[in-house]
């Protein structure tokens, strides 16, 4: 069964379309320097550190990103690099002469059994195994740098297909690490009447604004909150149509969609913060290292932040009214905690805009605060303006 609007809200995902705000991270002046006062509070905590020790920390991420990329674009071999606990860039380095380069720069260079680009394949060899049997009972499959391996994660190891599936990621020997007891994974859609988008009664979550190179203005959002390529409201009034969305239900998709929006209206570049923080502005859309801090807006759970795990992740995504598994494919994971209600929803890591959040854990309940624990899975920003051919929108 397709999954259709009505479907969407009872999965659950939402959004925040005030003029659309993406949920910063990092961002806005604080008395620790230039971060958001809330999100800092809320990092030094699950740190145990000061906020000044804090902002350090994110100061130094962005400082090795910066080195990471200056070294890359002077032919130094990489494969991969993700931040560990302890807000380290780790990088996988090809050869000798690479290592001693990062290394000499101040990184932290390592070899690996496989590296990025083997994992890379392993994952879309897996990616084509699902593409005829939907692997229901396998929640997810993507590259974990951190432990070299592609991750597999299970919550119904007894369906035919995820035997199935099982054996065939088993074959790839020690770069593949099965981890069972995984939730069930649903896309994150919720009825809403009088939530700020809407369509034909039902609500979807906003993402980023963006324009084609005749200036013509998008929005960019979760491909399943426009599977039907709807017209969209906010408070009551038509902004937008549904223009273009790589999700079908039952088939591999992509979780990315854009909307025409209407003459006359606008997405803003100032992240909703639900004034539990000051409101960031959004600059740009490098994506962030696996490890790094981020937090996303949401109509359902507001401002929360987290890490990125990881990114190439595929997910089955199940339908709770009996209708097929769909499989999604190159989606990044994050331990920023979600409901139902904030698909769509913007994540943003500093002012670097990050992604749109495509689902979930089907039973994960946020506690309220901005660091609640959960987990959740995000379409990221850069391959659907990349596949779109759109520009972001930034202060």
């Amino acid at each position: 069964m397709r999954i259709s609007r009505k479907t969407l809200a009872a999965l659950g995902a939402a959004v925040l379309l005030s003029s659309l705000t993406v949920s910063g991270a990092q961002a806005a002046a604080s008395p620790e320097g230039h971060y958001d006062p809330a999100m800092l509070s809320a990092l030094a905590s699950s740190l145990g550190v000061s906020q000044r020790a804090a902002a350090e920390r994110l100061d130094h991420e962005t400082s090795q990103q910066t080195t990471l990329t200056a070294l890359e674009r002077k032919g130094v071999a990489t494969d991969g690099a993700f931040f560990d606990a302890k807000g380290q860039l780790v990088v996988n380095a090809e050869n000798t002469q690479a290592a001693r380069r990062l290394t000499d720069a101040g990184l932290h260079a390592r070899t690996t059994r496989h590296g990025e680009s083997e994992l890379n394949k392993i994952k879309a060899q897996l990616d084509a195994s699902a593409l005829n049997t939907t692997p229901a009972g396998i929640s997810s499959w993507g590259v974990d740098l951190a432990t070299d391996t592609v991750t597999v994660k299970v919550n119904d190891a007894a369906t035919p297909a995820a035997r199935s599936f099982l054996k065939a990621a088993r074959a790839h020997g020690d770069a593949v690490r099965v981890v069972a007891d995984q939730q069930e994974l649903v896309p994150q859609a919720v009825i809403k009447p009088g939530s700020e988008m809407a369509f034909n009664g039902f609500v979807c979550s906003v993402g980023f604004g963006a324009r084609d190179s005749s200036g013509r203005q998008y929005l960019v959002t979760a491909g399943h909150c426009i599977e039907d390529l709807p017209v969209l409201s906010y408070q009551g009034s038509r902004f937008a149509q549904g223009t273009n969305t790589r999700f079908a239900s039952g088939s591999r998709s992509v979780d990315m969609g854009i909307a025409r929006l209407d003459s006359g209206n606008s997405i803003d570049t100032v992240v909703n913060t639900y004034g539990r923080a000051t409101e960031p502005t959004v600059s740009g859309s490098r994506r962030a290292a696996s490890g790094a801090t981020l937090c996303k807006a949401g109509r359902t759970t507001n401002w929360t932040c987290g890490r990125v795990t990881s990114y190439n992740v595929s997910v089955t995504y199940s339908d709770p009214n009996g209708g097929p598994d769909t499989v999604v494919t190159g989606l990044g994971s994050s331990s920023v905690c979600t409901q139902g209600g904030d698909s769509g929803g913007a994540y943003i890591s500093g002012n670097q805009a990050q992604g749109m959040t495509s689902g979930g854990p089907a039973s994960q309940r946020c506690n309220g605060s901005v660091n609640s624990p959960g987990s959740s899975y995000f379409q990221p920003l850069d391959d659907a303006l990349s596949f779109y051919g759109l520009t972001l929108n930034t202060a």
